[in-house]
């Protein structure tokens, strides 16, 4: 208990993450201005101090010279020029001094490093992944995810790649999808990759929003390029989904005859056109059924005899 106690004290909690913040920045456009009128000052003493006679104040000029065109050239050294889509995140010897989003010519601290982070809307398309659905059948399946930093000092610091990062955990969220939905509800009305692409692709979204969220970046939309049955299992699927939709074209056709001959019955009742026995009604609902769910034309044969021979 007391060795708990003493790695419970001991330990330190992680660090917060940092979010970012604006940085200090001043408009570059005058120090640069600044900076080429003191190189030009800088280059105007050297030579004007080596033609005077006096070795003191010769030398007092080309020193200032000098100093002073140093300096013009430190000074220039903290120009950053920032282009629309990107942002300069500062760091000061380590530490996170803020972030550059303001598009133009930004002068910061020459002491600092500026990492360039694009923040423009990009697309990733996922490798194909083989996986197995909710039902155990293998499919194929990719998608396409448009993605956007947000926050770029979550990008910097909290995770080591942010693209590597989003790629690994894009591959990983289309994964995890597919295998938790069968590809095919088969007529069941659950939730199914086929049948449900808006949905899918919702949660998919969702899903890979938490976990990038940690590297400050926004899943904009996510859409799935590819979903098949693997090829090993392909023709036996299709051989079933054709059973299916056979059944099913089957079944709408015997209940459109069935609606028609009752119909057809219903009419010459009504209208009193033949008066017609059970045997006989038997006899005629059998010939239309043939006739109406007949795959192929059927031949009229005319009766010239009685009803009933």
């Amino acid at each position: 208990m007391a060795s708990e106690v003493i790695v419970a004290q001991g330990s330190r909690a992680p660090s917060q993450p940092v979010s970012e913040h604006p940085a200090h920045s001043a408009p570059g456009m005058r120090i640069l201005s600044l900076g080429i009128v003191l190189i030009l000052v800088g280059i105007a003493l050297i030579p004007l101090g080596s033609k005077q006679s006096s070795a003191a104040i010769q030398g007092t000029l080309i020193a200032v010279g000098i100093l002073i065109f140093v300096s013009a050239g430190f000074l220039l050294r903290g120009l950053t020029a920032v282009v629309p889509g990107e942002a300069r995140v500062i760091q000061l010897f380590g530490k996170y001094r803020g972030t550059i989003r303001e598009s133009g010519l930004q002068w910061v601290n020459p002491f600092t490093d500026r990492i360039k982070v694009s923040t423009r809307i990009r697309n990733l398309e996922s490798a194909e992944a083989k996986v197995n659905d909710a039902d155990g059948n293998p499919i194929e399946i990719a998608a396409v995810v448009v993605w956007q930093v947000r926050d770029t000092a979550h990008a910097i610091y909290s995770v080591d790649n942010y693209n590597h990062f989003v790629t690994i955990q894009t591959e990983t969220a289309v994964r995890h999808i597919a295998s938790s939905y069968p590809y095919d509800s088969r007529g069941s009305g659950a939730l199914s990759l086929r049948d449900n692409a808006d949905e899918i692709t919702q949660r998919l979204s969702a899903e890979l929003s938490d976990r990038v969220r940690s590297a400050g970046v926004e899943i904009v939309e996510s859409r799935l390029t590819r979903l098949s049955y693997a090829p090993e299992i392909a023709q036996a699927m299709l051989r079933t989904q054709q059973a299916s939709a056979v059944v099913g074209a089957r079944q709408r056709i015997v209940e459109g005859a069935v609606g028609m001959v009752r119909m057809a019955l219903e009419k010459l009742e009504e209208e009193g056109v033949v008066e017609l026995d059970e045997e006989r009604k038997a006899a005629m609902v059998s010939n239309l059924l043939v006739v109406l769910c007949s795959e192929q034309a059927t031949q009229q044969v005319v009766n010239t005899g009685s009803l009933y021979q």
